[in-house]
């Protein structure tokens, strides 16, 4: 088992720490010590971050986000848990990797270079996003393209009020350097222990690339999981009824080996 009480929350693409919140009171209440560092450009209030594009947003890579997490943990008293959303998740990959995290859990996680899917929702959601002829400009979500791609069971009048509260603009140098060298991950290493959790209705990362992810990891010695919870999307931290998988997520630490 981990001995480890420290858990950083690691938010994925068009979020910021905001979107961990009621998780890092959730596990405090139960004696872990939770720290959910943002991304560069990524800090504050999502309606003042919509209003104002810091200039240097749009050549932000993965690169430069794992190693500013990285540069964070380093100054914590001990390996943390790493829990990370969406891109967030492959930051974990990431993490571990670099031996900075006794365990890590991915939700909806972005895969590591060289795992990708032709599930049409997936290519409908990230295309815009990556879209190479939009250079470094920075990537503006409205409502209709957040209900697609991450509140897809809900309305768009639900979606509007998370889209109010949650959404930041974005960088499209993440997810382009994503499945480049910033993205490798050594599949056949040794590795901490890893759950992969999908949510059955995600459009932006589907069951079958998480699956994917969760398979490419070849070493037989070191422990993972993968978790599917139906009726979720890519909203999962932050939809109804997201207590299920904080829970799970729980008990898993718990009964980590």
């Amino acid at each position: 088992m981990t001995h480890s009480k420290t858990i950083v929350f690691i938010h994925g693409l068009f979020q910021n720490p905001k979107g961990w919140t009621e998780w890092k009171t959730y596990f405090e209440a139960f004696g872990y010590t939770c720290y959910s560092p943002a991304y560069p450009f990524h800090e504050g209030e999502p309606a003042e971050l919509r209003k104002n594009i810091n200039s240097k947003l749009g050549k932000l890579t993965l690169g430069q986000v794992t190693e500013s997490l990285a540069t964070f943990i380093d100054t914590l008293p001990e390996k943390p848990i790493l829990i990370g959303h969406s891109m967030g998740g492959l930051c974990v990959q990431k993490l571990l990797f670099l031996g900075k995290g006794v365990a890590g859990i991915c939700i909806d996680g972005v895969a590591p270079r060289g795992i990708m899917s032709f599930n049409w929702n997936f290519l409908k959601a990230n295309l815009p996003l990556i879209n190479p002829f939009k250079g470094d400009s920075v990537f503006t979500p409205n409502a209709e393209w957040f209900q697609q791609t991450f509140c897809n069971t809900l309305t768009l009048e639900e979606t509007k009020i998370e889209f109010h509260k949650s959404v930041v603009p974005e960088s499209r140098n993440i997810a382009r350097t994503s499945i480049k060298d910033d993205g490798y991950v050594d599949f056949k290493k040794p590795h901490q222990p890893l759950l992969f959790i999908s949510g059955a209705e995600d459009h932006l990362i589907p069951t079958s690339l998480n699956k994917k992810n969760f398979e490419a990891y070849k070493d037989k010695n070191s422990q993972k999981d993968f978790k599917i919870f139906a009726g979720r999307t890519h909203y999962i931290c932050n939809q109804k009824n997201w207590e299920e998988v904080a829970s799970y997520v729980k008990e898993w630490i718990t009964n980590l080996k």
